[in-house]
């Protein structure tokens, strides 16, 4: 499981990004990987899986 703190996510739009909080990479996360509902700032942990355009975020849990 990484660390990391909600970059930005758009509740209508459904996708956001997640900052990873020991290396610094951002990770696009899509409500289809979210396990809890999250807003801007909270902090949450997750998986990473390979998706179309390169790594996401998946299994989504606030911290």
């Amino acid at each position: 499981m990484n660390n990391g703190i909600v970059k930005f996510f758009n509740e209508s739009k459904g996708f956001g990004f997640i900052k990873d909080t020991s290396s610094d990479k951002e990770y696009f996360v899509h409500v289809s990987g979210l396990n809890d509902d999250i807003r801007e700032n909270d902090e949450v942990t997750f998986e990473l899986q390979e998706g179309k355009k390169g790594l996401n975020a998946v299994n989504v849990k606030l911290a």
